[in-house]
C-alpha cells in the first residue's frame, strides 16, 4: 500500500513562509494500492483534501473505482476541505462516506454533518448539488471487511471523542491515530491497538514541555507517540497534527530529537509517500 500525506497541520491551516516544508494544510491522509488507478481510501477531509482532489482529476481517476472517505472525528479541521474536493463535483465519480463505531451518528446525522457546513449561509453550493454519487454508511461495532482485509477502530480520548483506524491487508498493518490525549500515562488500549504495525501515524502536536499546559486539549506529545511505538513494536512512526505555532525550523529540531530516541521516526511532510 502507498500512504500519502496531504494535510499534516492541526487545528487551523497556516500559509506563512517558514511553514511549508512540513505543510500548512489540515489533516488528510490517502491510502492506495501500488498500481495507479485503483480505489483510494481517505482519512479525514481537512484542507489538504483539495490537493488530493486535483491530483485524482489530473490522473483521470477512473469511473469504475471508488473514493472511500472516513473520519477520525468531525472537528472543523478534519472536514473543512470537503467543499473544495474536485471529484465531488464530477457526476462520473463515486464517493462512499463511511464511519465505524458503536456510538457513531445515525445515517441522517452523518450526512448532515457535511450538509450543514454547505448551507447557503456558509457556502454557495449545497451537498446535494455537487454532482458525484455519494453514499453514506454507518457501521456499528468496531470492525469491517475492506479491500480483502479489514479495518478495526478504537475510540480514544479527545474532546467529543475520536477514533483510531487499523488497516490490515496483504499481510501489512497501517494504523492512523490522531487527535488523541493519553493523560498522565499511555493509554494501554491504544498501545494494544497499534501492536506490530508496519506504519503508525500518531498525533504529536506538542513537545513534552508544552503538554502540561494543554491538558484537556485532546492531543499528545512526541514523547508519548514514541512511547506507544516502542511499547507496540511499531516498525515506522510518523508524527502529525503539527501545531500551527511550530514552524519548519522548530519541527526540524523536534525531528532530530525524536530520531535520537527512535531512529525510524519522522515528522510527516505534505506530499510525502510511504510505501509498505
Amino acid at each position: 500500500m502507498v500512504i500519502t500525506f496531504y494535510g499534516t497541520r492541526g487545528s487551523i491551516p497556516v500559509c506563512e513562509s517558514g511553514f511549508q516544508e512540513f505543510g500548512g494544510n489540515t489533516t488528510c491522509v490517502a491510502v492506495s494500492g501500488k498500481k495507479e488507478g485503483g480505489s483510494v481510501l481517505v482519512f479525514d477531509a481537512g484542507t489538504g483534501i483539495r490537493k488530493l482532489g486535483k491530483e485524482l482529476i489530473s490522473k483521470n481517476f477512473s469511473q469504475g473505482n471508488k473514493i472511500f472517505l472516513t473520519f477520525s472525528h468531525f472537528h472543523w479541521d478534519h472536514i473543512q476541505g470537503f467543499p473544495f474536493f474536485a471529484p465531488a463535483y464530477d457526476i462520473n465519480k463515486e464517493i462512499q462516506f463511511f464511519i465505524i463505531g458503536d456510538d457513531a451518528p445515525d445515517l441522517h446525522d452523518f450526512k448532515e454533518i457535511f450538509a450543514k457546513q454547505m448551507e447557503s449561509t456558509y457556502f454557495p453550493i449545497g451537498i446535494d448539488d455537487m454532482g458525484a454519487n455519494f453514499t453514506f454508511t454507518v457501521n456499528k461495532g468496531n470492525k469491517v471487511a475492506f479491500d480483502g482485509g479489514q479495518i478495526t477502530v478504537n475510540k480514544h480520548k479527545h474532546p467529543g471523542g475520536a477514533y483510531g483506524y487499523r488497516l490490515e491487508t496483504e499481510g501489512k498493518v497501517f494504523v492512523y491515530c490522531t487527535d488523541i490525549e493519553h493523560g498522565d500515562s499511555l493509554d494501554q488500549n491504544v498501545v494494544n491497538f497499534c501492536k506490530n504495525a508496519d506504519v503508525l501515524i500518531h498525533d504529536a502536536q506538542y513537545t513534552p514541555e508544552e503538554l502540561p499546559n494543554h491538558k484537556g486539549w485532546g492531543h499528545s506529545s512526541w514523547e508519548q507517540a514514541i512511547g506507544v511505538a516502542e511499547a507496540a513494536n511499531v516498525k515506522m512512526l510518523y508524527l502529525t497534527h503539527h501545531d500551527p505555532e511550530h514552524n519548519d525550523d522548530f519541527l526540524r529540531k523536534v525531528e532530530r530529537q525524536c530520531q535520537q530516541r527512535f531512529s525510524n521516526c519522522f515528522l510527516a511532510r505534505e506530499g510525502q509517500e510511504v510505501v509498505i
